[in-house]
């Protein structure tokens, strides 16, 4: 009789040149059941990431070779996988530069494993997000002889709510898992404000004060991609999609 095989367990791959903090890491997310590779500067990093088969990346922020920064501009070119910065010191430039550069979240060494995991956690979340309830069917009016559209459209922007792509133009908008998640949130409520703490908690689930600057510099990737007369700034208040 033949065992049934579980699915495979999540790949992480982390990226970090201080030894004992890798080896500390590493071991405390293998007990949480994930399988972790390593590599201890941004150029095997960079090897190991093309190397392929990893659900999710851990980048420290200080690296040799290549800092985690470059690294993850690198990463960005190639891929949508979810990456996750590490800093030691939460410096803002540290923190705005791996943000601008693409990456989903970031965390400040020494970082509590469970901190960590559930962040983790989060970003696997919405890298496989599927909708229960589409932003169609929680924004848009029906049309009086059926259901709510699964593709709206905003401008030159159609965002397909059930197939989960967005194009512009008629041209495919690559983003990553955060940034289509966002952009769901908008698209759920057009012209309707959104307040910063809202997207942390709806989008980042963040279920305490969490920093508002992964909101921002995330709007301003979205933005780059979507165009910057699409999301409005309410000063004081948030952000908006624009309708028209």
């Amino acid at each position: 009789m033949s065992e049934t095989r579980g699915p495979d367990p999540v790949s992480i791959l982390l990226v970090e040149d201080d030894a004992t903090i890798r080896r500390a890491v590493q071991l405390a997310l293998e007990r949480y059941g994930y399988r972790v590779a390593v590599a201890g500067d941004g150029l095997d990093g960079l090897e190991a990431f093309r190397a392929g088969g990893h659900d999710l990346l851990i980048l420290d922020v200080m690296l040799p070779q290549l800092d985690g920064i470059g690294l993850c501009h690198r990463i960005r070119e190639e891929s949508l996988v979810p990456v996750l910065m590490m800093s030691a010191r939460g410096d803002a430039l540290d923190v705005v530069a791996g943000l601008e550069a693409g990456a989903d979240d970031y965390v400040v060494k020494p970082v509590d494993t469970a901190v960590l995991v559930a962040r983790i956690r989060t970003l696997l979340r919405r890298a496989t997000f599927v909708p229960t309830r589409s932003p169609a069917e929680a924004g848009a009016a029906a049309p009086p002889d059926g259901p709510p559209p699964a593709v709206l459209t905003f401008g030159d922007l159609t965002v397909d709510t059930l197939g989960m792509a967005v194009h512009r133009a008629g041209r495919p908008v690559p983003l990553t898992p955060t940034e289509l998640r966002l952009l769901l949130e908008f698209a759920g409520s057009p012209g309707a404000v959104l307040d910063r703490r809202r997207l942390l908690r709806d989008v980042w689930d963040y279920g305490w004060e969490g920093d508002t600057r992964v909101v921002d510099l995330c709007v301003l990737r979205l933005r780059k991609k979507i165009g910057a007369e699409r999301i409005e700034t309410v000063r004081g208040f948030g952000y908006k999609l624009v309708r028209g």
